[in-house]
């Protein structure tokens, strides 16, 4: 008897299919560096299943791998040896909202724009936002500790996680911190599963706290002719508006939008820069700050949205760049430094860049208020994939090594997965990578837990 033959005897109630597309679907995220090829995909739809699940893995020595909303770019979902494959999008259920806490408790396959509606039907928000909010999941955001363009304002998906339920790869269920406020009873092990990417236990559900509606916004789009005007520009806001957001993106990839969704650019004048700010709506400061912009000679263009509808219109260009470039099978590198230093990081990375990359198209965009930057290398039509990726991975990592100068990460909000993995030791000690070993070690003694993801070597 093989391995889905005796999963299927042992847990008779378990959905679980082996057919060709759902296998293809279900073993990779958004990533095409590796080719899918699970052993089966399994549909849990309770933590009885899930428990069951993981107890029997490990008595087969059976690999398990997470799958949310596979909307990741670093590898951390994809299952290319066998393993067997967890999908959670068949629990999704929302309950026990508190209206005095402004809690709510969520399965782990709600995804993240349900939660942001049900927020909103109960007079609330809940920040969190991205552009693969439609399909992304809140357990993988969970595992990924997911960031966006709010950021600035809210901080990442770890703010707003009150408590946990986790299945540990040796089977054990735990509940962590039970949604309290204050709990000094110990070290909190809520916040080791926030971020280890599935590779402790599965994340199955969540105590998610959500908060009182921000203002009216209002959005600018501006055009800045360098860097260094991007970062007065920003300085300079986030000392007169109460900011949300406030992006950036290249030339390159305004263009590569406009063709994608077929756009008209959003102003006459081009720059080689552009940003999306977001902020409580105020007429007069704004177009102060839209005022000095040009006289200080930050800015060579802008508008400024007089409607919801035109700020849904001028997001578009910041939000579709993903989804404009993936086509391309971009080769992504997810950086951050301290948002002081991104001007002089910039520059040295820009020049690095430009000396590595002759020959590729590199799109840049990013979340200036909390100095995440996105550099983003496009295949060449005639260049195949397998040498792609060996010659983008050379130059990288003399990126991490300037991240490294710069005391920075090199996964900025997306985990690092099956891609990143050499280029760890250059944002963590090798003391710190050993303690993050024995705690997998702890959590997951037989390796079952997505392995071969975040360490270069298992343990």
């Amino acid at each position: 008897m093989n391995q889905f033959e005796l999963i299927q005897a042992e847990l008779p109630d378990l959905e679980i299919h082996a057919d060709a597309s759902k296998r293809h679907i279900y073993a990779q995220d958004w990533t095409r560096f590796r080719q899918p090829d699970p052993l089966a995909i399994v549909f849990p739809r309770s933590i009885e299943d899930v428990q069951a699940l993981v107890k029997l893995a490990r008595k087969l020595c059976l690999p398990l791998v997470p799958s949310g909303g596979r909307t990741g770019l670093s590898g951390g979902a994809v299952a290319s040896n066998g393993e067997l494959v967890v999908s959670f999008e068949k629990m999704r259920r929302i309950s026990d909202f508190n209206s005095l806490e402004n809690t709510v408790q969520v399965e782990a396959g709600v995804i993240t724009a349900q939660l942001q509606a049900f927020a909103i039907e109960q007079g609330l928000f809940y920040p969190v936002s991205f552009a693969a909010e439609g399909s992304s999941q809140i357990g993988g955001n969970i595992a990924t500790n997911a960031g966006g363009i709010r950021v600035l304002r809210y901080g990442l998906t770890r703010n707003w996680v009150e408590g946990l339920t986790v299945v540990t790869g040796s089977g054990e269920v735990l509940e962590l911190n039970r949604g309290l406020i204050k709990n000094a009873s110990g070290y909190d092990l809520r916040h080791l599963f926030i971020g280890s990417e599935g590779t402790l236990g599965f994340i199955l559900a969540a105590t998610m706290r959500l908060c009182q509606p921000p203002a009216e916004q209002t959005v600018m789009l501006l055009a800045c002719e360098s860097m260094d005007a991007v970062m007065q520009l920003f300085t300079y806001s986030k000392s007169r508006l109460q900011l949300s957001a406030f992006e950036f993106f290249s030339d390159k990839a305004l263009t590569k939008v406009c063709k994608h969704r077929q756009l008209k650019p959003p102003l006459e004048t081009p720059a080689p820069y552009y940003v999306l700010c977001e902020f409580d709506s105020d007429e007069d400061t704004s177009m102060a700050v839209f005022e000095q912009g040009f006289e200080a000679g930050w800015l060579l263009d802008g508008v400024i949205s007089q409607s919801g509808a035109q700020m849904d219109e001028l997001w578009q260009y910041r939000e579709g760049i993903s989804e404009s470039i993936t086509a391309y099978t971009p080769y992504k590198n997810d950086l951050s430094v301290r948002v002081a230093l991104i001007p002089e990081f910039m520059r040295e990375l820009d020049l690095l860049v430009t000396k590595k990359y002759p020959d590729f198209e590199v799109i840049w965009f990013g979340h200036i208020g909390d100095g995440n930057l996105h550099m983003n290398v496009l295949k060449p039509e005639t260049m195949e994939i397998d040498d792609f990726e060996p010659a983008c991975k050379l130059v990288s990592m003399e990126v991490y090594e300037l991240v490294e100068k710069y005391a920075g990460s090199v996964s900025a909000e997306h985990g690092i997965g099956l891609l990143k993995q050499a280029a760890l030791k250059y944002s963590r000690s090798e003391t710190e990578i050993q303690l993050m070993r024995d705690i997998k070690n702890t959590f997951d003694p037989n390796n079952i837990m997505n392995p071969g993801k975040l360490f270069a070597n298992d343990p």
